[in-house]
């Protein structure tokens, strides 16, 4: 399998160092950045061709990793749609709504796969969390994703940022729509910093959500609270607490497992064995639609 990566940001640089490591699964082409200075510097770095052009690279990859500002997914979505390649989005999967059903729609008729990037449901913390909840009938949810505030950051808005990856766990976790949903937030430098959402699912469990650019410490929990057990996640030590009547159970998760090495391979496996991504572009919309749809009530305030 060709593979490309479009973008050298910092989370480009993640997938071309990754992908690098994949020789039994995958040959690394090449890259391509428009900042031709950045892209000859990554391509030096790692000992990888510079494409000069996107059609140059679309031209010699069976796939690409798409990992550039958002208001660009779309249109270069469309370009490796016209070159039969295969992509893995990262999130949040385009600007509108409008454009990720058009994206889908034109990549399904043409059988290109569209693999939404979503790297927490491929973390072995949430792997392990999701066999816990098994036939468990949860009340309420909290989620904290929050970090200190960096300039790299000034004009990106903390929900799409990072309370989309407590979106997508909790749409994996409950399987289960939001039926009503109410959102507060702080807007500094222009854009959201700071995003709480207080939700409840059609089976009546009490969502909280609360993300953030201005925490003195980086923080990665989850805490649910189930009818027979309180469950206390630390994603950032990988480990899962359990606490119920008659058990006490602490669960150290391995950390050998980096999940951007099995979510690549996972979006190699299903181009080859033409299967339906394990995120798929159906699951990036519904992220999307509540994600503006908090980002819009917090800026309508």
């Amino acid at each position: 399998m060709r593979v490309g990566v479009i973008g050298t940001g910092n989370m480009g640089e993640n997938h071309i160092r990754t992908y690098s490591s994949m020789y039994h699964h995958c040959q690394l082409i090449g890259i391509y950045d428009i900042d031709e200075t950045k892209r000859n510097e990554i391509a030096k770095k790692y000992s990888i061709k510079p494409f000069p052009s996107l059609d140059n690279l679309l031209k010699e990859v069976d796939a690409v990793s798409i990992a550039v500002p958002t208001k660009f997914h779309y249109d270069i979505g469309l370009k490796c749609i016209d070159n039969k390649v295969h992509m893995l989005l990262e999130k949040p999967m385009t600007s509108t709504v409008e454009q990720a059903k058009d994206l889908l729609y034109k990549s399904l008729k043409s059988g290109v796969i569209l693999q939404v990037g979503h790297i927490e449901l491929f973390n072995p913390v949430i792997q392990e969390l999701l066999k816990v909840l098994e036939n468990k009938k949860i009340i309420g949810i909290e989620f904290q994703r929050m970090s200190p505030y960096h300039k790299r950051i000034k004009n990106i808005d903390v929900v799409e940022d990072l309370m989309i990856h407590d979106l997508y766990i909790l749409q994996e976790i409950l399987k289960d729509k939001l039926m009503e949903v109410k959102a507060l937030g702080k807007i500094i430098d222009g854009t959201i910093k700071h995003a709480v959402v207080i939700a409840k699912s059609s089976q009546e469990t009490i969502v909280k959500l609360s993300a953030s650019f201005k925490s003195k410490n980086k923080i990665r929990t989850i805490q649910i609270l189930a009818e027979d057990a309180f469950i206390d996640v630390n994603l950032l030590k990988k480990e899962i607490n359990i606490r119920s009547s008659i058990l006490t159970k602490t669960i150290k998760v391995d950390d050998s497992i980096h999940p951007l090495q099995v979510q690549l391979t996972d979006f190699i496996n299903c181009i080859n064995l033409k299967r339906e991504p394990s995120v798929t572009g159906n699951a990036g919309i519904r992220a999307l639609l509540i994600t503006n749809s908090i980002t819009n009530e917090i800026n309508n305030e």
